[in-house]
């Protein structure tokens, strides 16, 4: 079954170019049908999906995970006030998590993008991450090179620091990866995905792919 229908793909096109109160007051009706309600049963379809095999998403909602289309402007020299886009992160907790196996994605009228890994970490985790990667370095490389993880991801990101910690000097000459602050990964997928019935097939595939190396990180970062 399609989730979508392509009105969801003409909203956010015609937003780029009507991005302001104004045009999206007159569209909300629109906005409510094609994107809010639809996102939100597919987010929850998706959690239930996820739960059959994972008892820790029983019993989250998708309004614990949903993220609003309203852009913080505060700080931001572009003061549109809405995003292109609707996003998500399904993870025990939902938004408010601190655990590491879940998934982020995002649908626009350009692309599908799904993101999984540590993005955010406490100054005291990332210390015991970089200390699981120096003492496990061969399941690291192993998790990180395993053929379906470099097929779907390609490799692994984030932010590094220039010079390596004192206490991580030695092992970041041979894992480099210990310099990060951040490990994340992504892929992207065409926005037509949206309106396919292959749509959380393909989701929970990411899920599953990068499962593993956030099962990694989570032996070394224990919280909810």
């Amino acid at each position: 079954m399609a989730y979508f229908t392509k009105d969801y793909l003409d909203f956010f096109i015609e937003l780029a170019a009507n991005n302001n109160k104004d045009w999206f007051d007159i569209n909300r009706k629109r906005y409510e049908n094609s994107v809010k309600k639809p996102f939100a049963e597919f987010v929850q379809i998706f959690i239930n999906h996820v739960a059959k095999t994972n008892p820790a998403f029983k019993d989250l909602t998708a309004s614990e995970c949903i993220f609003r289309i309203n852009r913080d402007i505060r700080f931001s020299k572009d003061k549109t006030p809405y995003k292109l886009m609707c996003s998500a992160v399904v993870a025990p907790n939902g938004k408010k998590s601190k655990s590491i196996h879940g998934v982020y994605f995002e649908f626009g009228p350009e692309e599908v993008r799904v993101y999984g890994g540590v993005y955010e970490i406490e100054k005291e985790d990332l210390f015991l991450v970089r200390e699981g990667i120096a003492q496990n370095a061969k399941e690291f490389n192993s998790l990180i090179s395993d053929k379906k993880f470099v097929e779907l991801f390609g490799e692994v990101l984030g932010e590094r620091n220039k010079i390596a910690p004192k206490e991580f000097k030695e092992e970041a000459g041979n894992q480099p990866y210990i310099l990060n602050k951040q490990w994340y990964f992504f892929t992207k997928f065409d926005a037509e995905l949206i309106l396919q019935d292959t749509l959380l097939e393909t989701l929970d595939n990411c899920l599953q792919v990068g499962l593993p190396l956030e099962t990694f990180f989570n032996k070394f970062i224990q919280r909810s």
